[in-house]
């Protein structure tokens, strides 16, 4: 489910998708937002707090670190970026066109 919270964030609820899957969606999300909006991504996979930093890191967005709103479930924030740089639609580690 993504929810946007009046005044809040947006939230990508991944379920029980790998992430390499919610990255993908998670690129198509923050592609229509605005530069500085929150993002919270649930996410079950336990590479997530390694791979949203790095996606992060490789795409300019802001990584803001784990999330405890949706405990006992795993979450983590962004801040998405004015500048950030394009990767491929279907590949979340490779550059690529927006």
């Amino acid at each position: 489910m993504n929810a946007p919270i009046p005044g809040g964030p947006v939230v990508l609820d991944g379920g029980d998708r790998w992430c390499v899957q919610l990255l993908i969606e998670l690129r198509r999300l923050v592609t229509g937002l605005a530069p500085g909006t929150v993002v919270h991504l649930i996410a079950a996979d336990p590479a997530a707090p390694i791979d949203l930093p790095a996606w992060c890191h490789l795409t300019g967005h802001t990584y803001l670190g784990p999330v405890g709103a949706y405990a006992p479930r795993a979450a983590y924030a962004l801040a998405v970026a004015a500048e950030a740089r394009s990767i491929a639609a279907d590949r979340p580690w490779h550059r690529g066109d927006r």
